[in-house]
């Protein structure tokens, strides 16, 4: 089968670590049938790398990644504005490269990867090819629909109109056929992981290799940088740091509440705290797992994460808020659930489930209690 991919999720060259999950997938579907991928760039993003960078694309916008054929058309919208027709403006800026994939590839198929736009445009693209069309949902693009209203309708045409929805949990596909979607026509897949690069370790030798100190409790956050609970994050340290917990934050991500977060942990006082790291790449991830004493996600709605199943696979806990298909993952030995936007919740989940805490005296920087979590 001759799959040709739409997707937004998919890294760019200015932004090589986006969406790992999606590329490791693809490159799983690309040793089985042939695949070839549509990913649409955001002229405001293509705009900012040419322009604080100096990074272009070549003429024709193709690259081969993975070995798989990339395209990457601009993708023209009116930011912040017009929400309800960005399915419209994604199905013009990408039908010059669907087209051609049509000639050159001759697809049996199309795949998209997110709700809204790219499913929209997806199943308005094949389905005038004759093609049949698969949207995959991911969690933020159906469970956020109440706050975009713009996106709804087209949402819910594209889920209902789809010969195939694959949701990402039980609750992610009950969401779904609650939007419209044909029960007979959702199946739930789950992410996995890849079980050769993500395995539990020795901690002390992670940390070693991480520069990271060898006793001090660590708490690990991985994921987009959204105003979407991480804040909840440094909330809790806060509180923490209050009771005179000792230990180390570590933020891997990037987005756009990276200002605002940093703002957030200057005015707390908490710099030595909490450290922002920015993206890392995927290879690099295990060795933060498995330096952990625990992962924190704090969401206001989640599939089950990659990071979580990442988390457990490396064999550290997780404390996570009980929204969304993270239920369906957490058991009473490896996943704390706690209420979303509960701070004061999160902070004492932190400390019984993961680090517990070294205390210290605050004048003298002496130990006076240990009762770390050990892995």
């Amino acid at each position: 089968m001759r799959i040709l991919a739409l997707t937004n999720l998919y890294p760019s060259p200015w932004l090589p670590e986006r969406a790992p999950f999606n590329r490791q997938q693809f490159q799983v579907l690309a040793a089985l049938h042939p695949v070839r991928i549509i990913a649409p760039l955001a002229w405001t993003d293509e705009l900012a790398a040419r322009l604080m960078r100096g990074v272009r694309l070549g003429a024709d916008r193709q690259v081969l990644n993975d070995g798989i054929a990339v395209s990457y058309p601009p993708y023209i919208f009116t930011p912040k504005t017009l929400i309800s027709l960005y399915g419209h403006f994604l199905r013009y800026s990408v039908r010059p490269s669907f087209d051609r994939a049509l000639m050159e590839f001759r697809p049996d198929m199309v795949f998209a990867t997110w709700a809204y736009p790219d499913g929209w445009a997806a199943v308005k693209l094949g389905h005038k090819a004759g093609l049949p069309v698969v949207v995959k949902v991911h969690g933020s693009d159906v469970y956020l629909l109440d706050e975009y209203p713009g996106r709804k309708q087209r949402t819910r045409k594209a889920l209902h109109e789809a010969d195939q929805v694959v949701a990402l949990s039980q609750d992610l596909a009950k969401r779904v056929i609650a939007l419209g979607a044909s029960s007979d026509r959702v199946q739930v897949i789950r992410n996995v992981v890849d079980a050769a690069k993500f395995y539990p370790a020795s901690q002390s030798e992670a940390r070693e290799r991480l520069g990271l100190p060898a006793q001090s409790p660590i708490v690990l956050f991985v994921g987009n940088l959204v105003p979407l609970g991480i804040e909840l994050l440094v909330s809790a340290s806060a509180r923490l740091v209050a009771e005179k917990i000792n230990f180390s934050c570590y933020l891997i991500g990037q987005g756009p509440s990276q200002l605002q977060l940093e703002q957030q942990i200057r005015e707390l006082g908490l710099e030595r705290t909490i450290h922002c790291l920015g993206s890392k790449s995927h290879d690099e991830l295990p060795d933060w797992y498995r330096a952990a004493d625990v992962v924190v996600l704090p969401s206001r709605s989640e599939r089950p994460p990659n990071v979580l199943l990442e988390a457990l696979a490396c064999g550290t806990r997780f404390v996570a808020s009980d929204v969304g298909g993270i239920p369906e993952i957490a058991d009473g030995d490896r996943g704390k659930l706690v209420p979303p936007n509960g701070v004061e919740a999160l902070a004492k989940a932190m400390i019984s489930w993961g680090i517990q805490g070294i205390r210290v005296d605050q004048k003298t920087s002496r130990v006076l209690s240990l009762t770390r979590q050990s892995n």
